[in-house]
């Protein structure tokens, strides 16, 4: 079973880029937004049944002109990751924002 912790910055943000586009596109990927690192660790991933990922038939791939050449589907604990990992990464941004709230102003 994977950790985040054993994850590296790179699988991380592989993962959450899988999810958006499995909850938000039905699945198909974008992979003008993969570099060479990120298809390595797809493949890889597709092999341990962590995610499915492939290739869309080419005729299929012309009805959205071309945009969606690849899917993913994300395993049950693929996604658990996934949702921990946006928590964190929520934590994170939240902690280095830079303004104040206006409940903070107040000293609630």
């Amino acid at each position: 079973m994977k950790t985040l912790e054993d994850m590296s910055k790179d699988e991380r943000s592989l993962l959450i880029y899988f999810e958006s586009r499995s909850v938000d596109n039905g699945g198909t990927v974008d992979t003008r937004r993969m570099n060479d690192i990120d298809m390595e660790i797809a493949k890889r991933w597709n092999d341990e049944d962590f995610i499915s990922f492939g290739r869309i038939c080419f005729e299929d791939t012309e009805k959205d002109r071309g945009k969606f050449s690849h899917w993913c589907s994300l395993s049950d604990e693929a996604f658990g990751l996934a949702h921990s990992e946006r928590k964190a990464r929520s934590i994170r941004l939240w902690e280095k924002r830079n303004f104040s709230t206006t409940s903070e102003l107040r000293g609630e």
